[in-house]
């Protein structure tokens, strides 16, 4: 089996920040369970904007 292109991965959207990412090879096992695209969008999953 030879080398996937990026194109070729399945893809989802993050539930942070709604944009689609791509599955990763750290992320192959799990992949049913990855909602975020990043640390960052999970860090900020629960807080609030700024008027409150």
């Amino acid at each position: 089996m030879g080398m996937r292109r990026k194109a070729d991965l399945p893809t989802k959207l993050c539930a942070g920040c709604g944009r689609p990412f791509a599955c990763r090879k750290r992320w192959k096992k799990v992949w049913n369970e990855v909602r975020y695209c990043s640390e960052r969008c999970r860090r900020s999953r629960g807080k609030l904007g700024p008027s409150g």
